[in-house]
C-alpha cells in the first residue's frame, strides 16, 4: 500500500486517483483534507446524465469516496495497520445538481467517535464509524450520504 503525507492534500489526491480508476474517470479532486473533514469535488462533465445534471451514482460514488478517503487517512494519521471498508450506507438526494459538486465527509460524532474506533484498531479488534458526506453545488446543500464504515486491523 501506498503510504502518503497524512492530510496532506496533494498527497491524498495522487493516492485516490491512482488507487481507483473511477475516480480518474471522475476527474475527482481533493479540496481539503483535515484530521476533521475531507471535502472532494467534481465537475458535472464527466458525471452527466440525460436530464443535464449530475448521474446519481456519480453522486452516491463522490460522497462514498470523500468518507473513505477520509477514514483510510485517519487510520493512517493514527499510524496503525489497517484499513477503512464500508459496511453499508444510504443517500437521500434533495435535489439535482447542475454543475461542479462537493462531497464533504466528517465523523457524525465528531472526534470522539474517532477515538473509539481507532482505539479498537489499536487493540486489533474491528472499529466502527458512521460518517455523513454532505453533498453540495453552488454551495448549497443538495444531499447526504451516511455510511457505516469498519476500520479493520
Amino acid at each position: 500500500m501506498l503510504k502518503v503525507i497524512v492530510m496532506d492534500r496533494d498527497a491524498l489526491e495522487v493516492y485516490l486517483l491512482e488507487q481507483i480508476p473511477l475516480a480518474r474517470a471522475m476527474e475527482l479532486r481533493v479540496d481539503l483534507a483535515s484530521p476533521g473533514e475531507l471535502t472532494l469535488s467534481a465537475p458535472l462533465e464527466p458525471n452527466i446524465n440525460h436530464q443535464g445534471t449530475v448521474f446519481g451514482g456519480s453522486a452516491s460514488a463522490v460522497a462514498i469516496l470523500s468518507a473513505w478517503l477520509l477514514g483510510t487517512a485517519r487510520v493512517w494519521e493514527a499510524d496503525l495497520p489497517g484499513r477503512a471498508v464500508i459496511q453499508r450506507n444510504t443517500m437521500r438526494y434533495d435535489r439535482p445538481i447542475t454543475g461542479r459538486f462537493t462531497a464533504t465527509a466528517r465523523a457524525e460524532d465528531g472526534e470522539e467517535a474517532w477515538r473509539r474506533a481507532l482505539d479498537a484498531l489499536e487493540r486489533g479488534r474491528k472499529g466502527r464509524i458512521r460518517i455523513v458526506s454532505v453533498l453540495a453545488c453552488d454551495g448549497s446543500p443538495v444531499g447526504e450520504l451516511q455510511g457505516d464504515f469498519v476500520l479493520l486491523p
